[in-house]
């Protein structure tokens, strides 16, 4: 099963067991709070080379770079923000020492922490601040670069200390992306990649690496490793022979059937925080009808599709909330779709589309989200629905689906962008750049407005499950799972820790042990 997934599903479907089929879950995934190492003492220095899946985008500008889940991945250890997230799920003063927010949610008030320093060796100032969300915000263009930070209204240094940001409308959960990069002031971050974070940029070779330096300035608790260099790996086999030969020495978001043949290293499981679904084309004709839609919800069983491409790791999901956000999660919207291919077959009849076909273009470098598309495809034969995959490298998916929106369907994983329940809803509205499946619904439209404004959190929270609600009522998309991630590492290296509802790749806690 491990290595042959699609033979597997076959078989499994030929036996007509769609509902009911299993496998046994590897063994040596260990939590990611596990010690490892223990044997051993943390060594001070050093440097390792980590396996990374796709190239990062053509611009590290870390504010054109925020619609990369990748990217933002491995910028995370050069840049900040005014905050960050804690490893629980916290958010916690970064470049601020401290902030406050007003009664009515729409003005946030900051106050540096003193000496922080860029990599380039100037000391943080308003100035860079007011700078960074400026542009970030896209106050002077009209152009939001960020565009959770497009609610701004203005930014402005109170003293040589505090900026207070202004937003057009209350937004109780706005500080959640305050962790948006602070850049030098005046610099154009697409040609000089300079942050205050634990690592600094070295230099880069396109479709080949990135080398990182531990920046010996850092305000807070410094990188253990001295060097790091991510070694772009878009071959799924390529990566795992790289960590059997020890030409790499980690990488991260590794399926169940991957870590079958590295059983000898040390692994670690958690999840991706990423919301994996078969992501709709809403203006595709058969797709514009509900119905259409809902057949496909019908037609595919997530536990199986779990089962078969992730070996039983990974958890269910019903609409657009990673699981770590909690109270926010609808775990009723489970019994929404039951897998029933006949009922799905009926909802096509009556739609006039009898003799469905579609294409499924997947990301090649991604082998979670191809062996879901495998198991998918097999699941729809069996309601009579024809699907097709077109794998695609990286760039072009990221430019010709996701940017260009040219595409029937898609799965693969949508990351929140910070801990705030909005980074996993707002791309849904109408308007919205990054909605990329084009749906469009007045009333979610109109609830999710709503959630934002208000600063009852007991409000909110009930909204925010309602636009929940209507993506899976609406079935915007066939929704899967967050899957399963595996960080798999040589017995020498320790230290890596998962963060819960963020897409993140921290090397700054990783060692090498003694």
């Amino acid at each position: 099963m491990k290595k042959r997934i699609l033979a597997l599903v076959l078989a499994v479907l030929m036996t007509a067991a769609l509902c009911a089929c299993g496998g046994g879950k590897s063994p040596a995934a260990q939590p990611s709070d596990t010690p490892i190492g223990s044997a051993g003492e943390k060594a001070q220095g050093g440097e390792i080379t980590v396996g990374i899946a796709a190239d990062l985008d053509t611009s590290l500008d870390p504010h054109v770079s925020s619609s990369s889940a990748g990217t933002r991945e491995v910028l995370f250890n050069i840049y900040e923000g005014l905050v960050k997230p804690d490893t629980d799920g916290n958010l916690i003063p970064a470049i601020a020492e401290d902030y406050t927010v007003n009664e009515t949610a729409d003005t946030y008030t900051y106050t540096l922490r003193e000496g922080v320093r860029f990599h380039n060796g100037k000391t943080v100032t308003v100035g860079d601040v007011v700078y960074s969300l400026t542009r970030a915000a896209g106050l002077e263009t009209g152009e939001p670069l960020v565009a959770e930070l497009g609610g701004i209204a203005a930014v402005e240094a109170k003293d040589g200390k505090t900026v207070t940001v202004t937003l057009k409308k209350p937004d109780a959960e706005f500080n959640a992306y305050m962790h948006a990069a602070i850049i030098p002031e005046g610099i154009d971050p697409a040609a000089e990649v300079v942050g205050t974070g634990p690592f600094r940029f070295v230099s880069r070779t396109p479709q080949d690496n990135i080398v990182l330096e531990k920046f010996a300035d850092y305000w807070g608790t410094g990188a253990m490793l001295d060097k790091v260099t991510l070694k772009v790996i878009p071959d799924g086999q390529t990566m795992v022979m790289s960590l059997r030969s020890g030409a790499i020495d980690m990488t991260n978001h590794l399926t169940a059937s991957q870590i079958a043949d590295l059983q000898d290293l040390t692994i670690l499981e958690g999840g991706s925080n990423i919301i994996q679904a078969l992501y709709l084309n809403n203006d595709f004709e058969p797709f514009r009808d509900v119905r259409v839609r809902q057949a496909l919800c019908y037609a595919i069983d997530r536990e199986g599709v779990i089962d078969l491409a992730n070996d039983g790791h990974g958890i269910p999901l019903a609409s657009s909330m990673i699981p770590s956000m909690g109270k926010y999660v609808v775990p009723e919207l489970l019994e929404l779709y039951k897998p029933d291919p006949e009922k799905a077959k009926a909802l096509l009849k009556e739609a006039g589309y009898e003799k469905l076909r579609f294409t499924i273009t997947v990301p090649s470098s991604y082998p979670a989200h191809v062996d879901a598309a495998q198991v998918i495809v097999e699941q729809l034969r069996a309601a009579g629905i024809e699907a097709e995959i077109n794998l695609v490298e990286w760039a072009t998916w990221y430019d010709e689906t996701y940017k260009g929106r040219q595409f029937e369907s898609t799965v693969v994983g949508m990351d929140t962008h910070s801990l705030a329940a909005s980074g996993c809803l707002a791309r849904f509205q109408s308007e919205s750049g990054k909605n990329f499946i084009n749906f469009k619904s007045a009333k979610y439209d109109e609830t999710y407005q709503k959630a934002l404004a208000t600063v009852d959190d007991t409000e909110q929270t009930a909204l925010f499950k309602e636009c929940e609600t209507i993506l899976a009522e609406e079935a915007a998309n066939v929704y899967i799972q967050d899957s399963a991630s595996f960080a798999v590492m040589q017995k020498d290296i320790a230290g890596y820790v998962f963060y819960p509802a963020l897409y993140i790749m921290d090397l700054s806690t990783v060692y090498r042990v003694q």
